[in-house]
């Protein structure tokens, strides 16, 4: 197995999940990898402030932690010897408009807040010979050639310099720095053309409170997973999610698309989380201490750049995470987003070595949009049955009429009845952990068409609409790769 000659210097602009994820690749290739994140780093876990949405619940998916693993070798150890739980076996309890599905959580997976992952994943970095972290630094702007035609680098300030400016060159630029990203206006600056990105006008919003487990009901915490309770579109009803973090923390979120937001006022709060559907959240609550406000954050909308369809892109310049396209964060899916396109950077650069690449950026961008577009696809399919929720994009989103139908009745097939093997497959798609695909195919929608008389309504509207075979139109409407 051959070496790779590591040489040259790596920027990565933001010190999120991402920027690590991008780090931690980049230093396999790379002598030198800066991170320059704009909040001061602590030597314990916190939110930092140019992470507003960071107190709200955060999760990997299966696929992501796998992945994360595999990059930060024992990080759950980690979480475990600072207090965080383990999922293994606890009830795992989701309602939807349907029924409920209660069942043992099947895998070891750690439950954590999104300060203790930070600083777990931070400590594994800084370990990294080849990584090195520069905090309170703003990045003002992008270097180039003097054509504009490469990226060579960032230009600084360092926060309470008295405004001095200090440049730093690379080889490669990698901007992570999320959802505040100033890329596009950089970009434009530059003299590019940058498309406007798609959008998801969700005008979401959420609400989180925490609550210690006091000693007498530590029972919780060897019991309960998470309680889901799905809020439903044709009802307007909240969602509502309990799940525990590190030390016998318990936290609780609402959360709504279509511009009906969640109360911050606790009193308010209370009450909308006893009006949910189930009692079961507002039960368990009993006897658990609150530690904190009510928190909320909003997210007016959600976008996809779309930066691989620009005619030019200069070389020496890539993004991922939340600063190429933000996600719901009730799916779940951000931080599993990032973790595959670090290994989509990983096998481009690993490709680079034997066979250069004249437009490796794009060539990277454009698999990076292959890993986002099911995720946001799935997104939108769900956000849209929402009242108050638009799309708008330079195209129309392909099959979501019809996909999303299909995916809501495969919801309701596998709650009714309680099938465990399409339940996997409906959660396993939407945790990124399948394709889309493994349900846009024939065999899989005839027989979940086939199963009530909507469905086969719905199988014959199709095939007369379109005039083709079921496996053309599927293969025609739906964009996703295998």
């Amino acid at each position: 197995m051959s070496t790779i000659q590591k040489t040259g210097t790596a920027i990565v602009i933001g010190g999120s999940m991402a920027g690590m994820l991008a780090a931690r690749v980049l230093s396999d290739y790379y002598a030198e990898v800066l991170i320059m994140e704009k909040d001061e780093l602590f030597d314990k876990p916190g939110d930092r402030p140019g992470t507003p949405h960071a107190f709200h619940p955060h999760r990997f998916t299966v696929r992501g932690k796998m992945i994360t693993e595999r990059y930060f070798p024992g990080y759950e150890e980690d979480l475990v010897a600072n207090g965080a739980p383990t999922s293994l076996n606890k009830t795992v309890y989701n309602q939807n408009q349907y029924g409920s599905v209660v069942a043992p959580y099947p895998r070891n997976d750690i439950k954590f807040s999104r300060a203790m992952l930070e600083w777990v994943i931070r400590r594994h970095v800084q370990r990294n010979p080849c990584v090195r972290f520069l905090s309170r630094h703003d990045v003002i702007r992008l270097l180039t050639s003097p054509d504009r035609s490469a990226v060579t680098g960032v230009l600084v300030r360092e926060r309470g310099s008295s405004h001095q400016e200090e440049a730093f060159l690379a080889d490669l630029v990698v901007d992570t720095s999320g959802r505040f990203s100033k890329l596009p206006q950089w970009l434009t600056e530059l003299g590019y053309e940058v498309p406007r990105p798609d959008l998801l006008k969700a005008n979401l919003g959420y609400s989180t409170r925490r609550f210690q487990v006091p000693p007498h009901l530590l029972h919780l915490t060897d019991k309960w997973d998470v309680i889901n309770i799905a809020g439903q579109p044709n009802a307007g009803t909240f969602t509502g999610v309990f799940s525990f973090i590190e030390n016998n923390v318990a936290e609780v979120l609402l959360y709504r698309p279509g511009g009906h937001f969640p109360p911050a006022a606790a009193e308010e709060y209370q009450q909308e989380i006893a009006r949910l559907p189930s009692p079961l959240i507002a039960e368990v609550l009993q006897g658990l201490e609150p530690i904190t406000s009510v928190r909320s954050f909003r997210v007016p909308e959600l976008y996809r750049h779309r930066y691989e369809e620009m005619e030019k892109w200069p070389s020496g310049l890539l993004v991922m995470g939340d600063a190429f396209c933000i996600f719901d964060p009730i799916f779940g899916q951000g931080m599993t987003t990032a973790a595959i396109e670090a290994e989509v950077l990983d096998a481009c650069l690993k490709e680079r070595q034997s066979n250069p690449d004249p437009q490796f950026e794009r060539t990277v961008l454009s698999k990076m949009q292959q890993v986002i577009e099911p995720a946001w696809w799935l997104n939108c399919a769900t956000d849209l049955q929402w009242q108050g929720v638009e799309y708008e994009g330079a195209e129309p989103l392909r099959g979501i009429a019809l996909g999303g139908k299909i995916m809501d009745l495969l919801l309701r097939e596998a709650t009714i009845t309680q099938n465990g093997q399409l339940y996997g497959l409906y959660w396993g798609v939407n945790s990124l952990s399948r394709s889309p695909r493994d349900i846009f195919q024939p065999q899989v929608v005839t027989e979940l068409l086939s199963a009530s008389e909507e469905g086969k309504r719905l199988l014959a509207e199709v095939l007369g609409e379109y005039g083709q075979p079921l496996a053309e139109i599927l293969e025609d409407i739906f964009p996703f790769k295998e």
